[in-house]
């Protein structure tokens, strides 16, 4: 089960006279993750890299260091920790001595590493969409059911046949709902998942 951060963090790491600050924050798209960027970044220091994961989606910004030496590895840090929907911003001050490239992608990856293992975090629930079909004369059932297993009506549609039922729910609660509402009714529900979907 994926995690992401409990709130914005932040941590401060030396290496040869240049600063290293994290700050890192969970994020749900792409935009936010972007601002978080833009508003943490330092425009007076020396770099500002980052790098964010958002289930399948990743981007990250060596911000002027050479290639690979810096985004690359936040975002290795990030997929190291078991993290999801995570943004990390590593601004880099100078101070005078080169580090090489290794040196670069120890501190850039070290630092933001180090701030995303003592972060708080919150375990990320995976929901699942379903849709559900069934008679009119099984409605308290059904109403029943959805109670005992956490689901959140989205959408609920009648017409002549029936009610057509539109509900979100944790997905390790699906099956156990599956087997209630087939006992409950004696599988008169018809239920169909729609795409999962990632939420905290």
């Amino acid at each position: 089960m994926s995690a992401t951060l409990a709130g914005p963090t932040s941590h401060l790491l030396e290496v040869k006279h240049s600063r290293f600050l994290v700050h890192a924050a969970p994020v749900t798209t792409p935009e936010a993750a972007l601002a978080f960027v833009a508003d943490v970044g330092d425009p007076a220091a020396t770099h500002n890299c980052w790098a964010y994961r958002i289930g399948s989606e990743y981007r990250f910004n060596d911000d002027g260091e050479p290639a690979g030496t810096a985004g690359r590895p936040i975002l290795a840090a990030i997929d190291g920790q078991g993290l999801d929907q995570v943004v990390a911003v590593v601004t880099r001050w100078f101070g005078g001595i080169k580090l090489g490239a290794g040196g670069l992608v120890r501190a850039y990856g070290g630092s933001a590493a180090e701030c995303l293992r003592v972060a708080a975090r919150r375990t990320l629930i995976v929901h699942a969409s379903v849709m559900l079909e069934y008679p009119f004369d099984v409605t308290g059932a059904v109403h029943a059911a959805l109670a005992a297993h956490d689901a959140e009506k989205l959408d609920e549609r009648f017409d002549a046949d029936g009610v057509r039922l539109h509900l979100r729910l944790p997905e390790s609660q699906l099956e156990p709902l599956k087997a209630r509402l087939r006992d409950a009714t004696r599988d008169r529900v018809r239920l169909r998942t729609v795409e999962p979907q990632s939420e905290s």
